[in-house]
């Protein structure tokens, strides 16, 4: 699993939808006199905002380790200013939003592959367990919506942003 996780003043995720169908493709976008609404499916005041990617070897461990990491992370501002806090003792609150594209391999040219990601039916599992073993840690979770084109607004705070990967190396979730 990969998160970005970023230290937010507020953050919300929009959905755009055109009559009945939940995921406009990009023709639909340029389609005349189309009714569209756009919907908020997640918001959160301060807290973290977090871009999630699963990766097809990752399970409910994993998910559960990196929500567990997130929860536990001291980034959030004591009186003095200093990343000292988590979102418990400041009573943060976390918005999860689905991101497969974070394991986009670019390495090979201009056009990224995405098979580094997990099919969607093991993301969305995953996907959803973390923001559940958040929850069960006391947190308050908002989401996106899985699958679907979103627009993130966010002010990040600071701004302080972190990458965590369920891999090896220092910045492993497995790491402690």
């Amino acid at each position: 699993m990969r998160a970005v996780v970023q230290r937010v003043r507020h953050a919300r995720v929009l959905v755009e939808s055109r009559g009945e169908e939940a995921h406009p493709t990009a023709d639909d976008h340029r389609a005349e006199g189309a009714e569209r609404s756009v919907r908020v499916t997640g918001e959160i005041g301060p807290g973290f905002c977090v871009l999630l990617s699963v990766g097809p070897g990752d399970t409910d461990a994993t998910a559960d380790r990196l929500a567990g990491r997130v929860a536990r992370l001291r980034i959030c501002s004591d009186p003095a200013g200093r990343m000292n806090l988590d979102l418990h003792q400041t009573g943060g609150e976390v918005l999860v939003v689905s991101q497969f594209t974070l394991h986009a391999d670019a390495s090979g040219g201009h056009r990224p592959s995405f098979l580094g990601a997990a099919p969607p039916d093991l993301a969305r599992h995953l996907y959803e367990r973390f923001g559940a073993t958040l929850a069960e840690l006391g947190l308050t979770v908002a989401y996106g919506e899985f699958g679907a084109m979103m627009q993130v607004e966010l002010v990040n705070d600071g701004p302080v942003t972190l990458v965590l990967t369920s891999g090896e190396g220092p910045w492993a979730a497995d790491a402690g």
